[in-house]
């Protein structure tokens, strides 16, 4: 039979180990308001993307571009383990966590003109501007048969 948690015998004992296990609470995760927050910054030559991303590792963050769209995605891989003294666990977490936010970047933009660096849990993005060229009409011909 399902109830509420407060019929358990041991509610008491419980009900701030759940309030703690919240991410909020944790250090060592990350919090949805926390996660990527980010700048953007026009200049004449283009934008300047700095996004925040705290606990990340250079190798934990990929940026692709396709079709006019830049997405950027962090992904965190996390494991903690305690033992006792007589090399028992007695608790072992995982964590994983991913972030992913994708920009307009215009389609005429290409990963050769995007230059990205990240230095102290920050991504900094330049991304140029770029005038959509428009297309040289060209004369198309029909070949004409006979004789």
């Amino acid at each position: 039979m399902l109830r509420p948690s407060i019929f358990r015998s041991n509610f008491m004992d419980n009900v701030f180990d759940d309030f703690f296990q919240n991410p909020f609470w944790s250090d060592n995760r990350m919090s949805a308001a926390g996660a990527m927050n980010t700048d953007i910054t026009e200049s004449a030559d283009g934008y300047q993307i700095e996004m925040d991303l705290p606990g990340f590792a250079k190798e934990d963050v990929k940026a692709e571009l396709k079709d006019g769209c830049l997405t950027i995605e962090a992904v965190h891989n996390q494991e903690k383990e305690d033992r006792d003294q007589k090399d028992k666990v007695i608790r072992r977490e995982r964590y994983r966590g991913v972030c992913r936010r994708s920009f307009y970047v215009g389609e005429q933009i290409t990963e050769e003109d995007i230059q990205a660096k990240f230095k102290d849990g920050v991504l900094t993005l330049m991304v140029p501007k770029k005038e959509k060229q428009p297309e040289v009409e060209q004369k198309k011909y029909i070949p004409i048969e006979g004789e």
